[in-house]
């Protein structure tokens, strides 16, 4: 690994924590990140919420437990409670990051925002898709030129794109990629949205 490298990685957890903390923030406000003026927007989170609830609910029991254990050190528990709670913070963080981070269409500007918490921000521009529809799966094989976003191990929207676009991950690796699907609580009022915003028309 390069020198530049051991910076870049501490950085970007650092950005991703901030990034939750901030989610929290907005969820309790009840704000949207990204959605300007005449944009639509499509939650993915419905399906996940129970699942990421009762993660954070046996992360507290676990903490409990481990309080319990660890009574009779002191400093060893205080340092473990710690942790334990800022575990539950940021389960909790990801799943509003899920929330007020959906999909945004905005047909002013022409791109199709897909994205995943604070993970995945990818912006298509509408003239480089091909098609977009409806297509549920819940089997993703990786391969090149392919995104896949599942939220509960599956996908419900499929777009398919003429030109490429750049997909940055979570740790700044670069791929172009040419297919990309994703989950919509909404996937047929996504799939309408999109196509009628190819078509010049103005979206609900």
């Amino acid at each position: 690994m390069k020198g530049g490298s051991l910076v870049t990685v501490p950085f970007l957890l650092l950005r991703h924590e901030l990034r939750l903390l901030a989610s929290l923030w907005l969820w309790t406000a009840r704000r949207t990140h990204g959605a300007a003026d005449g944009s639509a927007v499509f939650g993915y989170a419905r399906g996940q919420g129970a699942m990421m609830f009762g993660f954070a609910f046996v992360c507290v029991v676990e903490s409990v437990g481990m309080s319990v254990l660890l009574r009779d050190w002191p400093a060893v528990h205080h340092v473990v409670l710690v942790l334990d709670v800022y575990t539950v913070v940021l389960v909790v963080g990801l799943h509003a990051a899920s929330v007020v981070r959906p999909h945004v269409l905005d047909p002013a500007a022409g791109v199709l925002r897909i994205r995943r918490a604070v993970h995945v921000d990818v912006r298509i521009p509408l003239e480089r898709i091909s098609s977009v529809r409806r297509e549920p799966r819940a089997t993703h094989e990786p391969r090149d030129g392919e995104l896949n976003l599942p939220v509960g191990a599956q996908t419900s929207v499929t777009v398919e794109l003429a030109e490429p676009v750049t997909h940055v991950s979570f740790l700044g690796r670069h791929r172009e990629v040419r297919v990309v699907r994703c989950h919509a609580d909404d996937a047929g009022g996504l799939v309408r949205a999109v196509n009628r915003a190819r078509e010049g028309h103005a979206v609900p």
